[in-house]
């Protein structure tokens, strides 16, 4: 697994990975020389279905000879992309898990829902500003 979030022209395959990069149009790395300059050197714009964004952990999943681009996210657009990138479910629980941290009843049964819906503890802890050691005690019970 790699750190870095890439696009990636998919040319009609395995079009379920990552984002369209049309939903996350708003990212700052799209304005920068060597994104254009890439999106120019593919003949594609930011709508085409074909273009993708992965988040870092989706990267594995790239076909091979597949066109790719690493792209900076801050840490805010890579939150967003993984939200658009997880499954419906999984999503809608992420939001929960980012008010949880406004919360100040039923946090741990919010808590124990995401574990046990199958959102990692490490995103657990990242989405609401809880220890990862205390996440991983939750779900251990």
């Amino acid at each position: 697994m790699t750190d870095d979030a890439y696009l990636v022209l998919l040319n009609g395959t395995a079009s379920t990975l990552g984002v369209p990069l049309a939903a996350m149009a708003d990212i700052a790395c799209l304005d920068t020389p060597a994104v254009r300059g890439w999106l120019d050197a593919q003949g594609v714009t930011v709508s085409s279905p074909d273009l993708r964004l992965l988040p870092p952990e989706e990267t594995s999943a790239i076909p091979e000879g597949a066109e790719r681009l690493p792209v900076p996210l801050g840490d805010e657009e890579l939150s967003r992309v993984r939200q658009h990138a997880a499954p419906q479910d999984v999503g809608a629980l992420e939001e929960e898990l980012l008010a949880y941290r406004s919360r100040v009843e039923g946090r741990e049964a919010l808590l124990v829902r995401a574990l046990a819906a199958g959102v990692p503890a490490h995103r657990v802890a990242e989405l609401t500003g809880e220890d990862l050691t205390a996440v991983k005690a939750i779900a251990q019970r």
